[in-house]
């Protein structure tokens, strides 16, 4: 049940799709160069802003009756509200005919922090626990497991991760872009699939009972941004002290003795033991902030109610935890992958992002890239192989949060202000326009007559007063455009996608790139 064909049917639709827009693109831009004026005069000559634009633009808006009428409601109201299209609202209902069996309680709520990542591959995970047979749990039990646990353990590889790249950048120079990239954010609490199974190999998941929620965890804000602010300090101390021991008699003497491997092995020694003295520091503001957590190896116990209502307690590690109840499972995350959707890049490749990770020597974040539609199926494949997926996705474009409704018609815009929005999927990414910006998870899908996908039911994570009790709705096309990453299980993965990973040759994007944001 579920498995993808071996030689799946080219996606002869899609890439007519997408052969047609690029015609069309190229059909606009023939056009509007056949009727340029090639000895037109601009109003300046200089390229400054002259009186008399200005006064031929509102000329020409005065007399336009939607502008004017555009003007009286939006000054003084919200764009959004003001614009909120009636036929979407009524259209986009709740209503799937391919879903997961059930959902397990309740709906999270990240409250003030960037962890929606974290939520959604808990919610991922928990759906599997909740299902193991040697825990008993009914399917509307109460059940969470904690992200504050791997918050922490998070934040603590991030810091050693930053610090890291510090000592390997020292040579350059503080104004190079990939430093000051680097340092920009160093440890913000966005991320990635790979990086959740980093934390998850190495430390293991525990119930939330056991590890619950701080007001730091919850409002991570002035949290971040002191351990920011000392790691930079660490960042800037280390550079100098790699530069002090380049100049010592002993490094040199050993550089002139072309003994630079031995040379190098000891300064980096120098500096990983200073940077550890750092890492201390940054651990100690951690547990000041979020509490201590679990050691992966220290046993706890956690009791619960079982499906019969009989008390029941279980001991163990967090490791031990997260090797019964997940890693034994079908679809255990290591076995899991990220196909994305990136049209300005070759399809049917693998790719990775320079610098970007959490554990320093752990997993690498790799992205397999194809076409929207076909990670559409993927989804597809997966709901009715009872496994939910995460995905990331640009959610503050053309959404409603209140009505958890993401339908790129949803508000006139190009109307009240007499616009056309033009850009295209590529050209958002390629302007910085757009990028994952949010993590959730899919849990259902309506398919029509012939299979095509036409909204899909989102999980969010932030609390069930928003949406339909916490789910959102999203549409066809809105994924089309603002979805970029799906994560599935390889045995649920059309095989071809599978041999481009497995391939292993990844194509280096910069540490800069938008793919490289974390959700």
């Amino acid at each position: 049940m579920g498995t993808a064909p071996s030689r799946p049917a080219p996606d002869f639709t899609e890439k007519r799709r997408v052969q047609v827009a690029m015609a069309a693109q190229a059909k606009d831009l023939a056009d509007s160069l056949a009727t340029l004026d090639m000895n037109a005069v601009a109003t300046s000559r200089n390229g400054s802003l002259e009186r008399a634009l200005l006064e031929d633009w509102e000329y020409v808006a005065a007399k336009d009756p939607v502008i004017s009428l555009s003007r009286t409601i939006l000054s003084h109201t919200d764009i959004s509200t003001s614009l909120l299209k009636r036929t979407p609202v009524v259209n986009d209902t709740f209503v799937f005919n391919t879903a997961l069996p059930f959902i397990p309680q309740p709906i999270t709520n990240q409250q003030s922090s960037g962890r929606c990542w974290l939520f959604s591959s808990t919610n991922v995970l928990r759906y599997t626990i909740a299902q193991h047979p040697g825990l008993g749990l009914a399917p509307d039990a109460k059940f969470q497991l904690s992200q504050s646990y791997l918050f922490f353990y998070d934040k603590l590889e991030k810091s050693n991760y930053y610090l890291e790249n510090s000592i390997e950048l020292a040579d350059k120079g503080l104004d190079d872009r990939l430093v000051q990239y680097l340092s920009a954010a160093p440890l913000n609490d966005g991320g990635q699939w790979d990086m959740v199974v980093n934390l998850l190999e190495r430390y293991g998941v525990v119930p939330q009972p056991i590890y619950p929620e701080s007001y730091s965890s919850s409002n991570s804000g002035r949290m971040d941004s002191l351990l920011t602010t000392k790691l930079r300090e660490h960042a800037l101390r280390l550079r100098k002290l790699d530069q002090a021991l380049r100049e010592t008699e002993w490094h040199v003497n050993l550089v002139n003795q072309d003994k630079v491997d031995q040379a190098t092995e000891a300064r980096l020694g120098v500096l990983r033991k200073k940077k550890e003295d750092f890492l201390r520091e940054i651990y100690t503001m951690l547990t000041v902030c979020l509490g201590v957590p679990p050691s992966p190896t220290e046993k706890f116990t956690w009791e619960y109610f079982d499906k019969d209502k009989k008390a029941r307690s279980w001991t163990g590690t967090p490791v031990e935890f997260y090797k019964a109840f997940a890693e034994g499972a079908k679809n255990k995350p290591t076995d899991a992958f990220s196909l994305i959707n990136d049209p300005r890049n070759a399809y049917d490749a693998l790719y990775t992002v320079d610098r970007l990770g959490n554990v320093w020597g752990g997993k690498p974040v790799r992205y397999v890239n194809t076409t929207s539609e076909r990670m559409k199926q993927a989804v597809v494949q997966c709901i009715k192989a009872n496994h939910p997926v995460f995905f990331g996705c640009d959610v503050g474009k053309f959404s409603n949060s209140p009505l958890g409704i993401m339908d790129v018609d949803i508000y006139d815009y190009e109307k009240a202000f007499g616009v056309t929005f033009g850009l295209t999927k590529a050209e958002r990414l390629q302007s910085s326009e757009s990028s994952m910006t949010h993590a959730m998870v899919i849990t259902a899908v309506h398919v029509d007559e012939e299979g095509k996908t036409v909204r899909f039911k989102v999980e969010n994570s932030w609390g069930d007063a928003l949406g339909d009790k916490g789910f959102f709705i999203m549409t066809d096309k809105w994924f089309d455009e603002f979805v970029y990453q799906v994560v599935i299980p390889r045995s649920l993965a059309p095989k071809d996608l599978v041999a481009v990973l497995d391939k292993g040759e990844a194509t280096v994007l910069p540490a800069w790139d938008p793919m490289g944001t974390l959700a």
